[in-house]
């Protein structure tokens, strides 16, 4: 079973939404150059909201940072399970979070996706309901968004060496399908993907489509 993280959440309506329709995890942004960022007590008044609601039920609760010196600090303040890196750390900065954060690469070519792959890994959470690496394109546009889903082969190089993959960058619903399919990730992130045009807004026709989407693939085998 592939597992889904529907990321860029900014409001509780999105997240009751993409919860209820089977996600296993949400990301919440805290980078400020972000157009989805959200501040940490705005995302502990979601977060509180869903633990009330859910219970158990609750998908985990991730925290994107990119180069962000107090994730532990801003973890406990926003309520969240676990911590994303998506800038520039290194493995001590994640070594240094003692398991409660995975690390996100973007290899060039299949050589850098097995050094990453292999340096980060070990430092990833002991959780098997957490990905032990996130896999992106290496070229992203101004945003830091992929302009482009990373290529089959580096994909499949990170897997060799992690099980636990998660894959991103540029997954909708038109294409996810053939994406897992091709390289049978661990789970699949989705943000902007699934989006209106405001971004950190979800269409709800398109976060069920993708999780749909999801499942057929799976079920394909």
């Amino acid at each position: 079973m592939t597992r889904v993280k529907i990321c860029g959440i900014t409001t509780l309506e999105d997240a009751l939404l993409a919860a209820e329709a089977g996600a296993d995890m949400l990301g919440f942004v805290f980078y400020r150059t972000s157009p989805r960022f959200i501040a940490p007590d705005a995302c502990r008044t979601i977060t509180d909201a869903l633990r009330e609601r859910l219970g158990r039920a609750c998908p985990l609760l991730i925290g994107v940072f990119a180069n962000e010196p107090n994730v532990v600090s801003i973890l406990f303040r926003a309520g969240l399970d676990y911590a994303q890196l998506h800038g520039d750390e290194n493995v001590a900065a994640l070594a240094a979070l003692e398991g409660r954060a995975y690390k996100t690469i973007r290899p060039r070519n299949r050589n850098e996706a097995w050094a990453m792959a292999e340096a980060f890994e070990p430092y990833a959470p002991l959780d098997d309901r957490v990905p032990s690496v996130l896999v992106e394109a290496f070229h992203v546009d101004r945003s830091g968004n992929p302009r482009e889903p990373i290529a089959t082969g580096i994909a499949l190089a990170v897997k060799e060496q992690v099980p636990r993959m998660m894959l991103a960058g540029g997954l909708n619903v038109e294409n996810v399908g053939e994406r897992i399919r091709a390289i049978r990730p661990w789970g699949v992130d989705v943000t902007g993907g699934i989006e209106e045009e405001t971004p950190g807004r979800k269409d709800r026709t398109s976060l069920l489509a993708f999780l749909t989407a999801v499942k057929i693939a799976d079920a394909a085998g």
